[in-house]
């Protein structure tokens, strides 16, 4: 979490007064108050000279709010905008540390046995987290999908389309031969 003072913004770029808003502070954060803190949504701009700045909607370079994140490639901000909103989320599985008769226990959020690992594995079960997160929230998949490109949104395509079922659009006719 970030301090009061690196958070409040000027009254001019805030619907809420200072000293609203220093009043509010005052008092302890709620337990969602991480979750709120990265949950966006966040948005990809140019920053010139630096790369492609991450901001919170409704911030950005122009309004003058301190970037979230600056990187040299689009499509990297794009991911790092798609995974953050999960990373205030409490996990949504868990790795028990000891192993049963069918492997490593993986729990859900709920507690509740979700599968089994044959191999101790906590950076599986914590990139799972992230694309549960991705799954959850229309934004997050969005940027993935965005920084995943044309190509590969076709082959996706194609794969997609085979496990429904669909076959596609009929070919067109072969020539009439003479």
């Amino acid at each position: 979490m970030r301090d009061f003072d690196e958070s409040i913004s000027p009254s001019s770029r805030n619907a809420f007064t200072p000293e609203f808003l220093q009043s509010i502070n005052a008092r302890d954060e709620p337990l969602t108050a991480a979750e709120a803190d990265v949950a966006g949504p966040w948005m990809v701009e140019p920053i010139p000279g630096a790369g492609w700045g991450l901001f919170r909607l409704g911030e950005g370079h122009a309004r003058q709010f301190a970037l979230y994140g600056v990187f040299r490639d689009r499509a990297v901000a794009l991911l790092f905008a798609a995974v953050l909103p999960g990373t205030g989320r409490d996990a949504a599985f868990r790795l028990r540390k000891e192993a049963d008769a069918a492997g490593y226990a993986i729990e859900s959020g709920a507690g509740e046995v979700a599968g089994h690992l044959a191999l101790f594995d906590e950076s599986l079960v914590a990139a799972a987290h992230a694309v549960e997160c991705l799954v959850r929230r229309p934004e997050c998949l969005a940027n993935l999908l965005e920084a995943a490109g044309g190509l590969a949104l076709e082959r996706a395509g194609v794969i997609l389309a085979a496990r429904l079922g669909e076959t596609g659009p009929e070919p067109p006719p072969a020539p009439a031969v003479a």
